[in-house]
């Protein structure tokens, strides 16, 4: 367990010494794939707004505030996304770097740090957006805005440890990339990106409580909407990004070296 741990560590220390490579190589991820374009990335942003604009129209409660319910999709959608997007990719991440994998002797956490780069900076566009929309809709900025911002802050720390479980996954198990993508475009509708919990029964109130999607959404959405602090999702986040960066430390340790063979 202790040779694991020190071998994680190595790899991980040695891919923050070239950050300046994963970092290049996330941006130059991002200008590909806006290449020729009018508006190049702030087709993100474009995306992002339509997104949310699409979903206040036809989602809206009746008899809701639409400037409240403008800001909660607004930020359920910058979250959601954001994650269902580095899992998503993180599957068939090993996969899709085979040939540097197979070329170089670059550390395996280097290419974890790219995919994590590449979403964050994809994220930093919605997080523009959302912030253009909730000042729009009134949304009055108090200092709770900076738990909202720890929370973000939360998640962006857990994407390395979620990014290494899951590209792990993929490895092990080819399958798992048709698996986990159907089950996060269905898990959309069973977390409480645009729908409202308020207390009712039945399948929603599970799939708020027992779903821990809820509360990566409730650590930036609850400071912005109501002004408290949640500690309770904090702490439900908190526990489930330590548990994955635990895991991670242990499959990079382990089996850092047998992925060229795995994949």
């Amino acid at each position: 367990m202790i040779s694991a741990l020190n071998s994680a560590l190595n790899d991980i220390f040695g891919a923050m010494k070239l950050r300046r490579v994963w970092i290049a190589l996330a941006h130059e991820d991002i200008g590909d794939q806006h290449r020729r374009t009018t508006l190049g990335p702030l087709w993100l942003l474009v995306n992002y707004l339509a997104f949310v604009g699409t979903f206040v129209f036809v989602f809206q409660p009746a008899g809701k505030d639409a400037a409240g319910y403008s800001a909660y999709v607004a930020i359920g959608l910058m979250v959601w996304f954001y994650l269902m997007e580095i899992i998503s990719l993180s599957v068939p991440l090993f996969r899709r770097e085979r040939s540097f994998i197979e070329g170089t002797t670059l550390p395996l956490f280097v290419y974890v740090m790219r995919l994590t780069m590449q979403s964050a900076i994809r994220a930093g566009y919605a997080v523009a957006g959302c912030i253009v929309i909730l000042l729009l809709s009134g949304s009055d900025m108090t200092p709770a805005w900076l738990w909202s911002g720890a929370g973000l802050l939360l998640i962006l720390l857990a994407t390395p440890g979620i990014v290494t479980v899951f590209a792990f996954a993929g490895a092990f198990f080819p399958d798992s990339e048709f698996i986990i993508g159907n089950m996060m475009r269905v898990g959309m509708f069973f977390t409480p990106v645009f729908w409202v919990y308020s207390g009712q029964g039945g399948i929603q109130k599970y799939a708020h409580h027992w779903n821990p999607f809820s509360y990566f959404l409730d650590i930036a959405r609850v400071p912005i909407l109501t002004g408290e602090f949640p500690a309770h999702a904090f702490t439900v986040t908190s526990t489930v990004s330590i548990c994955m960066w635990a895991m991670a430390l242990l499959l990079l340790g382990r089996y850092r070296r047998q992925i060229v063979f795995m994949i």
